[in-house]
């Protein structure tokens, strides 16, 4: 990942779904440096093929090769082309050991990892486990339209210095109603090194317009 990063969220979206990704991936593509696009795992062979940018899993199970009908395994989608995976999104929650064993599992397989946390304490919590980055996001907030950096600007500014006690080289991202230029720069002003997006993204009239809109904000 480059920081500071934009992080498209794909989700499960009827605009980012097979071939649709791949064009909602190409249309963004270009748009600049630092842009992550987190894919449906069954996507994450065509849409790599397709753009340059690091293309993440959206999910990978910590399991190890074996006899694990279901798992997504960590290597299986390094093979596909994933640079990354996100861990414990707020739609996609797991306990606190099991995303120690993702992040690790990640690492193993030279996998970045990008772990989203509801709130500052787990952010910190983390942390321990050295991931690539962390993404605070106050699932009330999601997909609200209501930016986590306007709303509940104390929850970046907490997260950021809680997670640098752990570890000051650490990352820290955020995300939750992130939508305009003005709410990404807000998000660099308390500490973030990037946002997490998706609908405002995925579900516009003009992505690429939405993602370079964004990246003025985090590039100032």
């Amino acid at each position: 990942m480059k920081f500071p990063s934009l992080v498209v969220n794909f989700k499960a979206y009827e605009q980012s779904i097979g071939d649709s990704a791949v064009e909602l991936a190409k249309k963004i593509s270009n748009a600049g440096k630092g842009v992550v696009l987190a894919v449906q795992d069954v996507d994450v062979f065509r849409v790599s093929k397709a753009v340059e940018n690091p293309v993440f899993a959206q999910h990978v199970d910590p399991d190890p090769e074996g006899a694990f009908t279901g798992s997504i395994q960590v290597r299986a989608v390094k093979e596909a082309g994933a640079k990354g995976t996100l861990i414990n999104h707020s739609e996609h929650r797991l306990d606190l050991e099991t995303i120690e064993k993702t992040v690790h599992a990640a690492k193993e397989h030279g996998l970045e990892s990008l772990v989203c946390a509801q709130d500052e304490e787990l952010a910190a919590q983390i942390a321990h486990f050295k991931p690539t980055a962390i993404a605070v996001e106050p699932p009330e907030l999601i997909g609200s339209g209501i930016s986590v950096s306007k709303a509940k600007p104390e929850v970046v500014t907490n997260t950021v210095a809680l997670v640098k006690q752990v570890d000051p080289d650490m990352h820290v991202l955020c995300g939750a109603g992130i939508s305009s230029q003005e709410d990404a720069r807000r998000a660099v002003e308390l500490g973030a090194q990037g946002v997490l997006v998706a609908s405002a993204v995925v579900k516009s009239s003009d992505p690429k317009a939405k993602v370079l809109d964004l990246l003025k904000g985090l590039n100032g």
